[in-house]
This record gives C-alpha cells, sequence and structure tokens, in this order.
C-alpha cells in the first residue's frame, strides 16, 4: 500500500500493512529489529497526526507552559539570583517576590490542569498514570534529597549519599516495569486472544503483529531515562545557584527544559496508545492478577481449553491453545490434528472449518465453539 493511500484510508489501516522503502535487513539479516522499530515508528507518527487532535494538543501544550512557568522566571532574576539561602519551604515562600510567587502558583495551577486533561482523555490508563505520577514524584524527591545533603553530587559520591536515588529508582522501576508495563500488555493479550481468534493461524499471527507494543515499551523505558535526567538536572541548577548568565543548551537549566518537554511528550504517546488499541470501551487496563483481586473474569488463557458447542453447550473436538490458535483432529480419523482449514499433515486432506456436534449434531463454525469475552 503506497503512501497516499495510507493516508486517505487512516481508519482501515493496520500496523502490519505498513511498508519501509528501506530495510535494515537487506544489508544485514541481524538488523531485522531494526526494521520492526522503523515500522511501527511509522506506523505510530501517522496515527498520532491523524488521531490527535486539539484536546491533545491542548494537554502537551498545557504541559510545556507549566514546565516553562516553574522553571524560568521571565526576567524576574528570583532563580537566576539564587534567592535567599536562609529562607526555606513555607518561610522562602512567603519572602519570594510577588511576580514570582505569581508564576509559580500559575504553575502549580497548570500542571493540575494537565493531570486532570489526562485523566479525561484516557480513562482506561487513569489507574496506571497515578502510578507513573507517584513514581515521576519520587524520583524527584529523591535527587532534591541528594542534592540537599550534597550540592557538588556527584563529586565524591558515595553508596550511602547514592541510596537515596537508588531507593526511588527501584520504587520508579516496580511501578513502572511490573505494574503498568505489565498490565498493557497482559491486557494486549486478551485483546488479541479474545478478539481476535480465528480459525486461520495466519490472521492470528497478523493479528499480533498488528497489537506489537515493541516501540510503546521503548518509549516507556525512554520516558523513565529522561525522567532521571531532568531531574538531576534541575535539583542539579538549583543546588549550584546563582546561575550563570552565559548558560547554553548544554547547561544544567537549559537541560531540564529540553529532557521535561520531551518526556511530557512521551507521557501523552504511553497513555494514548493503549487506549487507541482499545477503541471506545470502557475497560480499565489491569494486570492479570489485578483481575482476580477486584473479582473479574480472568480472561487470559493460562491452559489449553475445550471447544463447547454453542447450541447444546456440550464439549466438542476442538482445543484452543494459550496463544489462540484453534486445533482440530482430522474428520477422517487419520490421527492428524491441525488449524481448521489447513491441509492434514497425515492423509493431505484439507481440515473442516465447521463442526457437527455429536451431541446435537448441528453444524456450527468451529471459532464460534470458544467464548468470546469483552476484553480490549
Amino acid at each position: 500500500m503506497t503512501d497516499e493511500s495510507e493516508i486517505r484510508n487512516q481508519d482501515t489501516i493496520r500496523l502490519s500493512e505498513i511498508g519501509l522503502k528501506y530495510r535494515f535487513s537487506d544489508t544485514n539479516p541481524r538488523l531485522e529489529i531494526l526494521d520492526k522499530f522503523m515500522q511501527e515508528f511509522k506506523f505510530h507518527s501517522k496515527m498520532i497526526l491523524n488521531r490527535w487532535g486539539v484536546f491533545e494538543f491542548s494537554i502537551f501544550g498545557v504541559g510545556i507552559l507549566a514546565i516553562i512557568l516553574g522553571s524560568w522566571d521571565l526576567g524576574i532574576g528570583e532563580l537566576k539570583g539564587g534567592g535567599d539561602y536562609n529562607r526555606w519551604g513555607t518561610e522562602g515562600m512567603l519572602f519570594l517576590n510577588d511576580l514570582s510567587l505569581m508564576l509559580t502558583l500559575l504553575s502549580i495551577i497548570a500542571w493540575i490542569v494537565f493531570i486532570i486533561q489526562l485523566f479525561i482523555r484516557f480513562p482506561i490508563m487513569r489507574e496506571n498514570l497515578v502510578y507513573m505520577i507517584i513514581g515521576m514524584i519520587a524520583i524527584q524527591i529523591g535527587y532534591i534529597y541528594t542534592f540537599a545533603q550534597n550540592p557538588n553530587f556527584p563529586e565524591e559520591a558515595s553508596i550511602g549519599k547514592l541510596a537515596p536515588i537508588i531507593l526511588v529508582n527501584l520504587i520508579f522501576t516496580f511501578l513502572i516495569n511490573f505494574v503498568v508495563h505489565k498490565a498493557v500488555t497482559e491486557t494486549r493479550d486478551v485483546h488479541v486472544i479474545e478478539r481476535h481468534s480465528h480459525p486461520d493461524p495466519r490472521v492470528v499471527e497478523t493479528a499480533w503483529k498488528d497489537h506489537s507494543l515493541k516501540l510503546w515499551s521503548f518509549g516507556l523505558g525512554v520516558w523513565m531515562v529522561l525522567v532521571n535526567i531532568f531531574s538531576w538536572s534541575s535539583s542539579k541548577s538549583v543546588a549550584l545557584r546563582p546561575i550563570s548568565s552565559e548558560a547554553t543548551v548544554f547547561d544544567f537549566p537549559w537541560l531540564y527544559l529540553i529532557c521535561s518537554i520531551i518526556s511530557i511528550f512521551l507521557l501523552i504517546h504511553i497513555v494514548w496508545y493503549p487506549q487507541f488499541m482499545l477503541g471506545g470501551a470502557e475497560e480499565r487496563i489491569q494486570t492479570e492478577r489485578a483481575r482476580e483481586v477486584s473479582g473479574q473474569f480472568n480472561s487470559v488463557i493460562s491452559k489449553d481449553i475445550q471447544g463447547i458447542c454453542p447450541i447444546c453447550k456440550e464439549e466438542t473436538a476442538a482445543i484452543q491453545d494459550t496463544r489462540g490458535k484453534i486445533t482440530i483432529p482430522c474428520e477422517y480419523n487419520c490421527g492428524g490434528v491441525g488449524a481448521p482449514g489447513t491441509v492434514c499433515e497425515i492423509c493431505e486432506l484439507t481440515l473442516p472449518t465447521r463442526i457437527n456436534c455429536a451431541n446435537c449434531n448441528s453444524n456450527t463454525t468451529i471459532s464460534s465453539h470458544f467464548s468470546r469475552q469483552d476484553a480490549w
């Protein structure tokens, strides 16, 4: 499919339909993983340009505004001058320049609006968004505490001084990798197994490719790194006050601005993509364990399941494995087993796509013998 036809048919385009003009695997087969990333990058870019509207870009704009209002005093000189070193906390806030205090309050309001917008726009990711925000705040507190004890950090760094950063990163990693990432991937598995079950294994394989989360997972990892970078750079710039008037883009305040703005975009992308894949269904993205605890039906298949006749509810010969692949025995009793519609490996006859129930003698499609729960 050409780029032009892809753009005209954005509603029907799938990841597996995206083509690449240049493939790294043509040079070296080991670089095939780069082709997959480039294919997903092209797909994500097209979907962002086509699906993101005023609301998504307004969220991004509010996030940038919150960052600027909180890190740049617009010529007032409060941040550049370093403030009063003898006052901190509530006392320090009371002695701020009036305009600086106003910018601080506006920044706080902008952050609140930013989070509210995310909650409104991406309802199925609300629970995971809370974990991401908690982890991000924990990282910043860890760096602030470290620089408060040692303004010249990482000079004379030791295990004891690194302990707060290590601790908050362990918490951050657990929340992101073992809660958010696991919840999204397991919900994706439920979606593919239940919604894309098909007698033809090639169709199921294509569905798994269409629902790949490689680039999304990579973006999540990059976001975690950026959170550490802008937390370190912001704490460093405050610890080294007053800031030099000759600061460049490679100095700490500018590094904070660049990394934090990129991280805001990635954060929106991280919570948007699962919502985009789910569509309009009102489902929560949870891990398998969370579904069990909350009393919801565990849709992730942990073992092979036997087909059930949709008419009389008796078990049939069809079997669905943990990846959603359906197999049936050959109707000519040759001992062969395979996917419906494929050729039997023993007698070389085509396996049927419909099956007769031994109990009620009904003839139904094999895919209808497996329940299809509402899931992502």
